[in-house]
């Protein structure tokens, strides 16, 4: 500008890389740091191990300028040393010190407390013309730990990239030796390791169907147990943040909520949900800025969220492909509403919960969170899809007709699907389980709001024989209970759950559909009214 004033960039929600609170909105990470520098004032070494896109790397950089008052910090980052570098233990060694050496030098964050005479050393060694071994490389970082002004952590980012490689196991067993020594050697204040893969057992990325070796040379590492998920407050907070910027009149506290109640607080998801909601859903014909932070505005970045391709989603659907026996597993808890123990001697398990595919609550096995869920369960319906499954195709043909004045008919979405049930089974339908009849109704249901609106499973009630739906179809909620018919009392029970519920989430209308198999069922769809409220009854 002529006046010379700078001009100052809108900080925005980013889901691309590291997060700068310089230049991003984020959620205030300041307590984390301060527990996580309880263990490297302990002179712990440990590992960062938590899901794709789950903060890792914003973590460890904001961790490092944290520190720096007191550590010297060399923040690594294993991506940068390519594959061709892990052949064999004098070539890994050889990059490693070069990769050291410039993150020493670096004139943007430079490691000035290191002795220049003991780096000069280090690099006349590695390039001598020999065979520069492990060895030789950690009796140098030795000497430079001993000569540092201040003590040296070393943070190590991406560490998957490598954990493939024999030469890893190798270098993580110096790392050990010298941890044991440290009374007698200098070596690392602290190791700090992040990634995916729990380097403490390297078996399923070495050896993907869990053949391969099961112990790990990081057995030194301490518990790393500090949540770096979000909380509904974290989620508020940034909000507010954003807020005080931009003026929009939203509620923050229920926004939060919402955000919170979708993502379980997944830092990639709660991001990526507000940079829609900021970015995208004006665009989609959300009248305003002001109306994409509200309800309906939510629902349509939930919606985008779904249908788009990203780096997360993509990864998820990878280790299905990976992992065989994960993927019935957790097919087996989508449809099958099994209520799976926690039991941390299950590899699979394991498996599902370090990528990031379900979480331990309390000792029960669940979906990490509504959007994992519901994606999931339309990349197992895609496989029934692509077999032309007559009810599908009945739904996509009568998809237009349940719309109204921009509201979703789900009493008619009954009254259809009862009528093709009919159809296509009538008197002679082989009696199945409840698994087979939620799959059927989604399978139908999917056509229909697909594009539009969005449905998951209620985790409350999920069991072996009752499972609630709940749709979101442009802000307005459905709530259908599906069931098999085990007699008058059991369904009058069943009845009596789904008002529960209804009363729970201050609704006035729910949904029961129900599979008879008793020869003299009465089929059909009937109101039955409650008080102030109604249930809209399927009976096939």
């Amino acid at each position: 500008m002529e006046d010379g004033s700078i001009i100052k960039m809108r900080r925005h929600f980013n889901t691309a890389g590291a997060c700068d609170p310089r230049e991003h909105y984020m959620v205030e990470i300041g307590t984390r740091l301060k527990e996580i520098r309880g263990l490297v004032d302990a002179g712990k070494y440990f590992m960062i191990n938590r899901a794709r896109q789950y903060g890792k790397t914003t973590t460890l950089m904001a961790l490092a300028e944290y520190l720096k008052e007191d550590y010297t910090v060399l923040f690594m980052d294993f991506q940068k040393i390519g594959s061709a570098k892990f052949a064999d233990e004098y070539v890994f060694s050889a990059a490693f010190a070069s990769y050291f050496i410039r993150i020493a030098g670096n004139r943007k964050n430079p490691a000035k407390e290191l002795d220049g005479t003991s780096l000069a050393s280090l690099e006349a060694a590695s390039k001598a013309g020999g065979r520069f071994a492990l060895d030789e490389l950690f009796y140098w970082l030795s000497v430079l730990c001993d000569t540092a002004k201040k003590p040296v952590v070393l943070m190590i980012d991406e560490v998957d990239s490598a954990t493939n490689n024999q030469v890893f196991v190798d270098f993580l067993s110096q790392l050990r030796a010298y941890y044991l020594d440290r009374r007698q050697t200098p070596t690392f204040q602290s190791v700090i390791l992040a990634g995916v893969y729990d380097v403490k057992n390297l078996r399923q990325k070495i050896i993907p169907d869990l053949s391969g070796r099961m112990n790990s040379p990081w057995n030194i590492a301490a518990d790393f147990d500090i949540a770096m998920s979000f909380t509904k407050n974290d989620i508020a907070g940034m909000l507010a943040d954003y807020e005080a910027d931009c003026h929009t009149g939203m509620d923050v506290e229920r926004i939060a909520g919402m955000i919170y109640a979708y993502t379980s607080g997944y830092p990639f998801l709660v991001s990526r949900l507000c940079k829609l909601m900021d970015e995208k859903v004006a665009a989609q014909g959300v009248k305003d800025k002001a109306a994409s932070w509200t309800k309906e505005g939510f629902q349509e970045a939930v919606r985008l969220l779904l249908m788009e391709k990203n780096t997360l989603f993509e990864s998820l659907i990878g280790k299905l492909l990976d992992f065989p026996k994960l993927k019935q597993k957790l097919y087996d808890i989508l449809f099958g509403g099994k209520r799976r123990l926690y039991n941390p001697d299950d590899p699979f398990l394991d498996i599902a919960v370090m990528f990031g595919f379900v979480k331990n609550n309390d000792g029960t096995v669940e979906i990490a969170n509504r959007l994992f869920e519901t994606r999931l369960y339309n990349y197992f319906l895609l496989g029934m899809e692509d077999r032309q499954d007559e009810m599908f195709t009945a739904a996509c043909e009568d998809r237009n007709q349940f719309i109204k004045q921009g509201n979703l008919d789900m009493e008619l979405v009954l009254r259809k699907f009862a009528e093709h049930f009919e159809s296509i089974y009538g008197k002679n339908a082989v009696e199945f389980d409840e698994e087979e009849g939620r799959r059927r109704f989604l399978l139908y249901l999917r056509p229909i709001i697909n594009g539009t609106g969005n449905y998951y499973i209620e985790a409350q009630t999920r069991d072996a024989r009752r499972m609630d739906v709940v749709v979101d179809y442009r802000a307005r909620r459905y709530i259908i209970e599906l069931k098999i018919w085990r007699g008058n009392a059991y369904n009058e029970r069943g009845k009596e759950q789904l008002l529960d519920y209804l009363k729970y989430f201050d609704a006035k209308e729910g949904y029961l559909l129900s599979y008879n198999f008793n020869k003299k069922k009465e089929t059909g769809v009937k109101k039955i009214k409650v008080g102030d409220r109604v249930i809209i009854e399927a009976v096939v």
